[in-house]
């Protein structure tokens, strides 16, 4: 099949890792990760949750910083106008569903904060983070692929960084958004890989 995208000249370019690495985590969350809650059913999601979980191990023996945020408001006041309707139910500060799921946390090393709008990058300090590190290469991790997942690529690459996506390390509701858009921001912003190429990259980092 013929790809309009490629003959215009659409992932002409490969991104490359770079020397310092971090790996983000989007909304692994039990809102999205724990079945009792409503957006807490999804296989893709959790399929991801338990590989992103080997990755981070691997991240963490080789010293990669690790930032993981979760989605909470205080009120409706300062939510945004959502079209989730659990996300006005549950998404509220203290409440279970904003805890981050224990097999992607490791509160030792991980840098845990909240994020108010899809991207981890909004209004967050996860900028003061990357730059306290001198990370120039971002890992992203976390679901959903087509909501905050691609918001997220879209700022790290808009920030400058070399940007990759862990490909079996991020899930959506249903299989077709979820390939198309990372065909989407693969030809634009990022590399999509296995998260085995990334721990194979990780292995070759020097322990500081």
């Amino acid at each position: 099949m013929a790809d309009k995208y490629a003959d215009v000249g659409y992932a002409s370019q490969r991104i490359e890792f770079g020397s310092r690495p971090a790996v983000l985590v989007v909304d692994f969350q039990l809102a999205f990760t724990d079945p009792q809650y409503p957006l807490g059913g999804l296989p893709m999601v959790h399929k991801a949750t338990e590989r992103t979980g080997q990755l981070l191990k691997v991240a963490r023996e080789f010293k990669v910083p690790v930032a993981s945020c979760y989605t909470a408001y205080g009120s409706e006041q300062d939510m945004p106008r959502w079209k989730v309707q659990a996300v006005h139910d549950q998404f509220y500060y203290g409440h279970p569903c904003t805890e981050i799921d224990p097999r992607v946390l490791d509160r030792d090393h991980d840098f845990v904060f909240c994020k108010n709008a899809p991207s981890i990058f909004f209004l967050t300090p996860v900028t003061t983070f990357l730059t306290k590190h001198g990370v120039d290469t971002v890992i992203i991790t976390g679901c959903t692929t087509s909501g905050c997942v691609r918001a997220s690529v879209v700022d790290a690459f808009s920030h400058g960084y070399r940007v990759i996506v862990a490909e079996d390390c991020v899930g959506d509701v249903d299989e077709r958004p979820h390939q198309d858009n990372l065909r989407d921001v693969g030809r634009r912003y990022c590399e999509i890989v296995q998260a085995s190429e990334i721990e194979q990259y990780f292995r070759t980092l020097r322990t500081h």
